[in-house]
């Protein structure tokens, strides 16, 4: 075997190397697109869903002051004793 066939199969060898890395690393920054995706798709479901919440919390909240403003202003009352305690301890 001569040395310039013995050049030639380390250079395919190392092509094909370079093609294989090539290939994992394409597969894996696909799958990270993909992750990243996923992810961002997940967050805007849950901005929706927790704008929902608070809307309907508003709603409520409004709802509840037009109907029963001193229960309301007793549980707001109530709420912030409790959360003060919490936070104090």
């Amino acid at each position: 075997m001569t040395q310039q066939s013995s050049l030639n199969r380390d250079s395919d060898q190392i092509a094909k190397m370079k093609d294989k890395a090539t290939d994992q690393f394409n597969k894996v920054a696909g799958q990270a697109e993909d992750l990243a995706n996923r992810v961002a798709d997940q967050g805007r479901e849950a901005k929706e869903r927790v704008q929902e919440v608070a809307g309907n919390f508003k709603g409520a909240l409004d709802r509840s002051i037009r109907e029963q403003p001193m229960a309301t202003l007793a549980f707001a009352g109530v709420l912030g004793f409790v959360l003060g305690a919490i936070w104090k301890s």
